[in-house]
C-alpha cells in the first residue's frame, strides 16, 4: 500500500485525486497540504508541509507554483519522491525542479494524460517528416478559470517540436501588434479561455494546399488525476532523477 501526501488537497484537482484514490486498493492518501485546512476526506489537512511528520511514500503536487520551493525542500530533507503536476512555472523554477531531482526522484510533466503525451510524440514524428515544408501552429483551449496562458501543455508540445528542429524556432504568442508576413521559423501558440472546457490541444501543420491536424480533447479532470496517481506508484521506489511520462509507456 503506497502512502500518498497530496499538496493542493482541497483544490479542484486535489479533490478529484482524493476520490480516485479512494476507489483503489494499491494506495491511500494519508495527509494533505493546503491553505484551506477544512477536512472533506478521511485524512488530515496541514497548512504547512513541515507540520506533517507521519510516514509517506510519495507526494503528489497539484497546487500552485509558489509552493514548489518549500515543498521540494521538505521532500529533500525527508527523502520523499515528488510528482510535480502543477503548471505555470517560471523558467528558474523549472531549473530548481531539475536540480532537486539530483537528490530525490521527481516525476515532472506539464500534463499527466497518457493521450496528451502520445500527442506530443506524434507531433514530433510529424515534424521529422514535414518540418521545413509546413507552418506549425498550436491552439489550446481551457476553462475561464485557468490563470496561466499559454498552457504548460502547449509549451510542452512546442518544445518537443522545436527539439526536432534543433531549437531553431521562435514562439509567436501575439500577432496583432505586428503587420508583417508570418516568419518561416516560428511556431504560433494561441490560448482560448471560456466556459468549462477541461482541456483541448491541437497541432496544425499547414502546407501548400494541404493541412494536417493532430488533436487531443480531455473530457474530464479524472484523466489527469489517474495519470498522477499512476506516476506516484511508479515513482515510489525509484532512485533520484527526473522522470516523465515517457518512462512509463
Amino acid at each position: 500500500m503506497i502512502k500518498i501526501a497530496l499538496s493542493g488537497a482541497n483544490g479542484k484537482m486535489g479533490q478529484v485525486i482524493s476520490r480516485c484514490v479512494a476507489q483503489r486498493e494499491d494506495c491511500k492518501v494519508v495527509a494533505g497540504f493546503d491553505l484551506n485546512t477544512e477536512v472533506y476526506s478521511d485524512f488530515p489537512i496541514f497548512k504547512k508541509v513541515d507540520d506533517f511528520i507521519g510516514e509517506v511514500d510519495v507526494i503528489i503536487d497539484f497546487s500552485n507554483p509558489v509552493v514548489i520551493e518549500d515543498l521540494l525542500e521538505y521532500a529533500k530533507r525527508r527523502n520523499i519522491p515528488v510528482v510535480v503536476a502543477t503548471t505555470g512555472y517560471a523558467p528558474e523554477q523549472v531549473e530548481y525542479i531539475k536540480e532537486s531531482a539530483k537528490k530525490i526522484p521527481i516525476f515532472f510533466s506539464f500534463n499527466m494524460s497518457l493521450g496528451v503525451n502520445l500527442l506530443v510524440n506524434l507531433a514530433k514524428r510529424a515534424t521529422e517528416i514535414l518540418g521545413g515544408q509546413f507552418d506549425i501552429e498550436i491552439v489550446e483551449k481551457h476553462h475561464n478559470q485557468k490563470i496561466d496562458a499559454p498552457s504548460g501543455t502547449a509549451l510542452m508540445i512546442a518544445d518537443g517540436i522545436n527539439e526536432v528542429l534543433s531549437d531553431t524556432q521562435k514562439y509567436m504568442y501575439d500577432r496583432h501588434s505586428q503587420r508583417k508576413k508570418r516568419d518561416k521559423n516560428e511556431i504560433g501558440i494561441h490560448a482560448i479561455r471560456g466556459g468549462t472546457i477541461v482541456g483541448e490541444h491541437e497541432v496544425i501543420f499547414a502546407g501548400h494546399d494541404e493541412i494536417i491536424s493532430l488533436k487531443h480533447q480531455a473530457m474530464s479532470k479524472e484523466i489527469f488525476a489517474v495519470g498522477s496517481i499512476n506516476a506516484a506508484l511508479f515513482l515510489a521506489d525509484k532512485k533520484p532523477g527526473l522522470y516523465d511520462m515517457s518512462k512509463m509507456v
